[in-house]
C-alpha cells in the first residue's frame, strides 16, 4: 500500500511539476519533464533481474527504436497546432502514434521472432 501511494505522490509531483513549468517564461521545458526516463528505469532493472543483460540490451533498443512514433506524434502537433483545434490536433497526433507504434511493434515481431 505504502508504494501505491509513493508512485501516486510521485506522479502528483510530475503533474504539478508540468504545471508550473508551463506557466514559466521556460514553458517548452514542460515538454521535457515526461521524458525523464522513469518508467525505463523501472523496466530496465525488471528486464535484467528477470532475463539478464542481453535481454537489457534488446529492450534498450527497442527503446531507441520507439522514439520514432513518438517523433511522428510531436511532429503532428507542430503542424496541426495551427490548423485545427487542441483537441482534433492532439487526437489526429495520438493516432499517428498509435499507428506508428502498431507498425513498429508488427515490423519488431516480425523481424526478432
Amino acid at each position: 500500500m505504502l508504494s501505491l501511494f509513493l508512485k501516486c505522490t510521485v506522479g502528483a509531483a510530475v503533474v504539478l511539476l508540468i504545471s508550473l513549468l508551463s506557466r514559466s517564461k521556460a514553458f517548452y521545458i514542460a515538454g521535457l519533464v515526461p521524458l525523464f526516463p522513469t518508467f525505463a528505469l523501472i523496466a530496465h532493472v525488471i528486464v535484467s533481474q528477470d532475463k539478464g543483460t542481453e535481454a537489457l540490451k534488446q529492450t534498450a533498443l527497442f527503446g531507441m527504436w520507439s522514439l520514432i512514433p513518438y517523433f511522428i506524434y510531436l511532429l503532428m502537433v507542430y503542424l496541426l497546432a495551427t490548423k485545427f483545434p487542441i483537441w482534433s490536433c492532439l487526437s489526429i497526433a495520438t493516432l499517428c502514434w498509435i499507428v506508428t507504434a502498431t507498425l513498429l511493434v508488427s515490423g519488431w515481431n516480425h523481424y526478432f521472432s
